[in-house]
Parts: structure tokens; C-alpha cells; sequence
């Protein structure tokens, strides 16, 4: 496993629980919005952290820390995903894991092997406006289409997420998102943070009356839709 970034502690990337987030690189999307521009369009060249002293820390974390959060980049794409999940799990720590959803099939293995305790897919629009969204010509979206299917028919330990931005979304947007993921146990709206490491510049966040709009949508076929970053 790849690891190209660490943040010792997080309060705010798995809900309810203490825990470190890992980044790794590379990304089969291109969204403009993305906060880890390195990590998506120069990942070779990113520092790396060996796998050894990541389980250093975290033995050193145990008692303290609750979990590991798994972010990118887009970490299925990395060959020893597997392992490192197990060797997480071994010492004791819950997994929260960050996807696009593009991999159904190892989210499917990973989920009933029992190595991720808490998925975040991110919805990145409507299904009409996806490839374009995620900067891409041609996609395959039948893989997003199982993996969304595949949470709501889980029906626990997951949420999907949509980080919101003018320009990229509109109400009619998540009248569709809404009927394609109708019943799905947890959304979340979250505000976009112009951190200056976008994919994309001059990129704009959506105001809290629109989010609240969005919000209300959803909640005709989702019943929790929360939002996230706004001061509410």
C-alpha cells in the first residue's frame, strides 16, 4: 500500500469517532473541485510514507486513537488495499474508507469480508451530468450505478456525499439524484472549501439558502440528508 499522506488526527473524517486519515495517490477521475490536485495529476512524484512507520504510529495510537480513515486520490485503485485493511484491523482499529464508487466489486469483497466498518461514496451529480462532472469524456457509469445500488441495498455503515459547487449543481440535479438513490439511508451536503489545491481555479461555493434547498429535495426521498461545513 501507498501511502502519500497522514493526518494524525481528525475530528471531523469519520463521524462519532477519533481517528487518522491516510491519503494515497492516483484517481481514476479528473473532478475540477477536487481538494487533492497532487495527489490525482502528479502522484509519483508526492512523498511517501513507509507502511512501517504507519503501523508504528498507530500501535503508538492504540487506547487513543478509534479508527483509520482511508481517503485519496481513489484508494481502490491500490493493489495492496486488502492487506493494509487487515493489518488495521488486526490491532484493533475501526475503517472508515473513501471511495468514487467506481470499483463495485472490491467494495462488494471488502464489505462482506467485514473490513470496513463505514463506507463515504461520494455522488459526484446527476447521473445525466457525471462524466462531465468528474472530468471525464467517456465513463463507465454502470459501475457507479451498482456500487450506489449495492449501499442502499446494504442498508447500513455508509453514506453517500456530494460536495456542492456553483456552477456544477442545480435544484434540478438532486430532483434526479433524489429518485436514483431514493431510500438511501444518509446524505450529506457538503460545502466546498476553496483550500487553493483545486484541480480547477476560481471555483465557488454554494450559499447556505441554496444548500438548504438542496437539502429539502432530497429529504422528499431520503429521510436523513444533513449538511456539512455550514454553520446551520
Amino acid at each position: 500500500m501507498i501511502i502519500n499522506g497522514l493526518e494524525k488526527l481528525s475530528l471531523v473524517d469519520f463521524d462519532g469517532h477519533l481517528c487518522c486519515t491516510t491519503f494515497s495517490a492516483g484517481c481514476n477521475f479528473k473532478c475540477p473541485f477536487c481538494h487533492n490536485a497532487p495527489l490525482v495529476l502528479d502522484g509519483k512524484n508526492q512523498p511517501q510514507l513507509n507502511e512501517d512507520e504507519f503501523f508504528d504510529f498507530l500501535k503508538k495510537r492504540k487506547g487513543i486513537l478509534e479508527g483509520v480513515c482511508i481517503s485519496g486520490g481513489e484508494p481502490t485503485l491500490q493493489k495492496g488495499l486488502i492487506e493494509f485493511i487487515k493489518k488495521i484491523k488486526d490491532l484493533g482499529f475501526l475503517v472508515k474508507l473513501d471511495t468514487n464508487g467506481s470499483n463495485p466489486k472490491l467494495i462488494y469483497t471488502l464489505s462482506e469480508s467485514m473490513l470496513v466498518d463505514y463506507f463515504a461514496m461520494d455522488i459526484k451529480n446527476s447521473l445525466s451530468k457525471y462524466a462531465k462532472t468528474v472530468g471525464l469524456d467517456i465513463m463507465d457509469i454502470e459501475a457507479i450505478k451498482d456500487s450506489a445500488f449495492f449501499f442502499i441495498s446494504r442498508g447500513y455503515g455508509y453514506e453517500f456525499r456530494t460536495t456542492i459547487i456553483s456552477g456544477y449543481h442545480t435544484s434540478k440535479d438532486f430532483v434526479e439524484i433524489a429518485d436514483w438513490l431514493k431510500g438511501a439511508e444518509k446524505y450529506c451536503l457538503q460545502k466546498f472549501v476553496d483550500r487553493g489545491t483545486c484541480i480547477k481555479d476560481n471555483l465557488a461555493e454554494i450559499p447556505h439558502e441554496q444548500a438548504l434547498l438542496y437539502q429539502e429535495i432530497l429529504k422528499k426521498k431520503i429521510n436523513n440528508v444533513i449538511l456539512r461545513g455550514y454553520d446551520e
